[in-house]
């Protein structure tokens, strides 16, 4: 496993040009036609808190946090203490300076490293969050075992990935050129697995499966607002590298051209019944 992902060590600035404020990437959630990117992302969030039960001041882990959109979020609307795990030191950095500014030091931390090798305290989260994170995790089985182990009796698990829409779909197209230059060129590494495995590794674990929601359409839109932002910012994306803007439009059009056809978006929520 490598010590980090190339693709989340790249500067900060370049995800700032066609993200949400927040900075989340992830899939948004679409209320309305009208509703901005920036809506979509917080009513993500604000879904994320439901399906997790929070009520305020809970203890939340969350597994790749990313440029910690979910962690700032927790930590002002509902005073949860958070800490986020993430292998790439940019990401810690721009966390930081966040929190910092908006007065949350006492409520967001962060650690770098990978969440199957870091030591974490037994039965101790109220709520464990993986935002399109386990995909860039080899072993999906031991990392959702890893998380049961970190949450409390009757804690939540929340889980929000891509996947094959089956596994016929997943022999069919894991070798594509397309999914090559995103496993490869873009992430490093990158497993999409059928939810059926995920399910299955999640009760394998011990959890209880709560829901399971589609939110295949609102990632579609989610990139289609991402792309519109590229072709925005093209001239400053470019000045990140010579070609960034290509190779990061053929990213998000490949993702989006899989949708319904051979992948899915799926959020699974679970609870630690024992």
């Amino acid at each position: 496993m490598a010590d980090t992902n190339q693709h989340y060590d790249l500067d900060p600035d370049l995800f700032g040009e066609f993200l949400d404020p927040l900075r989340k990437y992830s899939s948004g959630l679409y209320l309305s036609d009208a509703d901005t990117l920036e809506q979509a992302q917080r009513q993500k969030l604000t879904f994320v808190a439901g399906r997790l039960a929070l009520r305020g001041g809970e203890r939340l882990l969350d597994a790749g946090c990313g440029w910690g959109s979910l962690l700032l979020f927790m930590a002002t609307e509902f005073a949860c203490d958070t800490l986020g795990i993430s292998p790439a030191p940019r990401q810690h950095e721009y966390i930081a300076s966040q929190a910092a500014a908006r007065g949350l030091t006492d409520r967001v931390h962060t650690r770098v490293g990978h969440f199957e090798r870091i030591e974490l305290p037994q039965r101790h989260f109220d709520a464990v969050t993986m935002l399109g994170s386990i995909v860039h995790m080899p072993d999906a089985p031991g990392v959702l075992r890893r998380a049961k182990a970190a949450l409390r009796r009757g804690g939540m698990l929340y889980v929000s990935e891509s996947c094959f829409r089956n596994e016929k779909a997943r022999n069919a197209f894991d070798d594509r050129d397309g999914t090559r230059f995103i496993r490869g060129d873009i992430f490093g590494f990158g497993e999409l697995r059928p939810l059926s495995e995920l399910v299955a590794a999640a009760e394998d674990a011990g959890f209880s499966i709560v829901a399971v929601d589609d939110l295949t359409d609102h990632y579609r839109r989610t990139i289609d607002d991402w792309i519109a932002n590229v072709d925005a910012a093209a001239d400053r994306i470019e000045a990140h590298g010579a070609g960034s803007t290509a190779r990061l439009r053929r990213y998000l059009e490949i993702a989006n051209a899989g949708w319904g056809y051979t992948t899915k978006h799926y959020a699974l929520t679970c609870r630690n019944g024992r």
